[in-house]
């Protein structure tokens, strides 16, 4: 998935964003003059050199853990969306969608009834773990919890059966932590230590703003750290999650008992709303039997400690601003540091995206993205796979028997480009002007049966997972489908008809279009088969080939460093960085076909050629904090946006030829270490 920069093409730049302030022109040629830093040499660091200065002319505001052309995007989107809220809440609304994003957008904003309701709202969930006696009603309350979107224990999601992808399966993955990763506990830097006491300081504080004396919330704080840190014992690292056949263990509801025999499975999923389930999937069976060892270990009062922590931890910012403002301080500054809390219109435009995306979507749309403008990315969307069948049938290393494999998922690829042909149905969700938080628990609650309904029905494969307002995208194995949102086709500044093929090709093309499709034939996507099924298909020989290039790619990236000493995690990222090596060549394949590239002229002093790869660096041209990359590099599967840039490039010759980069040069990678995969 690509979650950073990237996107292209808006008719106008909202005076406040001033990405361009400079080029008031119609005269576009120099577009790039206002990213590419000169005095840097692009031979020793390209990503510098391709948006340095922009990165130098917009700092990080003192809200936002990072800034790049991403958050610039959003800013358009932002305001888009703003518009529309405004316009539903200022009248009565006679449609259902606009009736919820009104009155949702009114709760959310409205300050004053926040503040004098508190918590109260939440009174009925703290005294139905108030009452727990013993550990029946725990793993009740417990199930109750995770049916209103909150999280303590261990994860549970429906998604598709990696061996059968026509069915959705129950998945119970390791979870309960609530710091980002099993590695927080463990870890002895001075960064990640100073973390952990914090989070210790921010639980008890977190106690006392529920009303417990000072040491109360002391000894509080001290019990959901150890109930965490033995969850995190049993939690399997980042880079031992993406192994897809050692995180499939499939059995039947009785059998789970062999893990945890204290809890009654089939009761537990009844009190959570799931029946009549026959078999579940466990991602991490150890895990479950860590959740046994701690069930008997801790005493109910512990347990309803945790539970207390669990559910304010969910819904902190979403109530008064005590609780918002410290659940700030730990996870926004402590965590990223980041000094200021963003608009609050801003983040209630994030909830609503995640309670009622989809109609924001529809209205979206209608006003945004044309029909025309579908046609043109479904096209370069045909263009790039044509490109990757080619590369395909031409690789050396790889057997006929498999290539033809190759070909027939490739082919078998659903695209979807834009927005769905079917929108979401929220008439049973819930929304009114009485509380905000309460419109939020509604809408988990919806949302647990949107997903519970899916485990009784046929998967339906038009589906979407992502709003067409997100500029993102992404690539799902079960469904062999690339995912393309509208909003994944901005690029903020320019009008779209004087966005030259250079930076298309590789702004979209490459480190969109052409990431997500390399995602079907990554470390992980390569194991699914054109039907989506967990399924052997490669010969034993290619696939050791393909491990044997894996490998090189995990190699180049645990040698970068990506913050203090802290370096990349090759074998987590490895799938991300296979993607983005593909995407690029992808990219530069399909340009290769384009007039401009044969016509070999150069606009605003740069090449096609050097034009390309400028535009590959404005998809990641991002700056981060510090404590925000440490944060993601433990975490995030994705490497940081310069390695991003530069990582991929330095295994291209078409790059050396564009920018004269030559031995000793830090760009240069003599080509015995150069990785070439798809």
């Amino acid at each position: 998935m690509k979650t950073a920069a990237k996107f292209i093409f808006v008719l106008f730049l909202l005076s406040t964003i001033a990405i361009a302030q400079t080029h008031k022109t119609t005269d576009y040629s120099h577009y790039l003059d206002q990213f590419v830093d000169r005095s840097v040499d692009p031979r020793q660091d390209f990503f510098r050199y391709a948006v340095g200065k922009w990165l130098k002319n917009n700092p990080i505001p003192s809200n936002e853990r990072s800034w790049g052309i991403g958050h610039v995007v959003r800013e358009e989107t932002y305001q888009r969306m703003l518009k529309i809220n405004e316009s539903a809440s200022a009248k009565a609304q006679e449609d259902s969608s606009a009736q919820k994003i009104g009155d949702f957008w009114y709760t959310a904003m409205d300050t004053a009834t926040i503040e004098k309701l508190g918590i109260t709202p939440l009174k009925e969930e703290f005294e139905r773990i108030d009452a727990i006696t013993d550990k029946q009603d725990m793993l009740d309350v417990t199930a109750h919890l995770q049916y209103i979107g909150v999280g303590p224990l261990f994860g549970s999601y429906v998604f598709q059966d990696e061996m059968d992808s026509t069915r959705n399966a129950l998945h119970l993955y390791q979870g309960g932590l609530g710091l980002p990763d099993r590695d927080y506990y463990f870890d002895q830097d001075e960064r990640t230590t100073k973390i952990r006491n914090e989070y210790k300081k921010h639980l008890a504080k977190m106690f006392q703003l529920l009303g417990d004396a000072e040491e109360k919330a002391a000894q509080n704080a001290d019990t959901v750290f150890q109930i965490e840190t033995d969850l995190a014992k049993a939690s399997r690292k980042l880079q031992d999650l993406r192994d897809p056949h050692a995180n499939y263990n499939k059995m039947t509801v009785e059998e789970l008992s062999t893990l945890a025999p204290s809890i009654n499975w089939k009761d537990f999923l009844e009190k959570g709303h799931i029946r009549d389930l026959q078999t579940v999937i466990v991602g991490q069976p150890e895990f479950f039997k860590q959740v046994e060892q701690s069930l008997n270990h801790e005493s109910i009062d512990n347990w309803k400690t945790y539970l207390r922590w669990n559910l304010i931890n969910t819904y902190a910012d979403k109530v008064s601003s005590d609780f918002d403002k410290q659940n700030f301080y730990f996870y926004g500054t402590v965590m990223n540091g980041t000094p200021e809390q963003r608009p609050r219109w801003k983040r209630m435009l994030d909830d609503e995206e995640s309670y009622l995306g989809y109609a924001l979507g529809q209205l979206y749309v209608k006003q945004y993205f044309s029909p025309e403008t579908k046609q043109r990315y479904e096209k370069l969307t045909n263009e790039i796979f044509d490109a990757f069948r080619e590369r395909i049938k031409k690789l050396d290393w790889m057997s006929e028997e498999t290539k033809q494999q190759a070909l027939k998922k490739l082919g078998a690829v659903i695209k979807k480009v834009g927005y769905p042909d079917k929108w979401r149905d929220y008439s049973n969700y819930e929304v009114d002007r009485s509380s905000y938080v309460m419109n939020c628990v509604r809408g988990n609650i919806w949302r647990s049966e949107f997903y519970i309904q899916k485990l009784y029905k046929p998967v339906d494969r038009t589906e979407w997972g992502m709003t067409p307002q997100t500029y993102n995208a992404y690539y799902n194995p079960s469904n062999n489908e690339i995912v393309l949102p509208a909003a994944a086709f901005i690029l903020p500044g320019i009008p779209d008809e004087y966005v030259d093929d250079a930076i298309v090709y590789a702004y979209a093309g490459g480190s969109t279009i052409g990431h997500e499709i390399t995602h079907g034939f990554d470390d992980q996507g390569r194991q699914f088969d054109d039907h989506g099924n967990l399924k052997e298909w490669w010969t034993k020989g290619d696939e050791q080939k393909f491990k044997e290039r894996a490998q090189k790619i995990i190699q180049q990236f645990n040698g970068y460093v990506a913050v203090d000493d802290l370096h990349v995690n090759g074998e987590a990222t490895q799938g991300e960085n296979i993607a983005d090596l593909g995407g690029i060549i992808l990219g530069w394949e399909a340009f290769q076909k384009s007039p401009e590239y044969k016509s070999g002229k150069s606009i605003g002093g740069f090449t096609p050629a050097q034009r390309f790869f400028i535009g590959w660096a404005l998809s990641w041209m991002n700056d981060i904090r510090p404590e925000n990359l440490a944060v993601r590099v433990k975490t995030d599967v994705h490497s940081p946006s310069f390695l991003r840039t530069n990582g991929p490039i330095s295994n291209l010759p078409e790059f050396y030829k564009a920018f004269n980069v030559k031995p000793g040069d830090k760009m240069y990678r003599a080509d015995d270490v150069r990785v070439e995969i798809w």
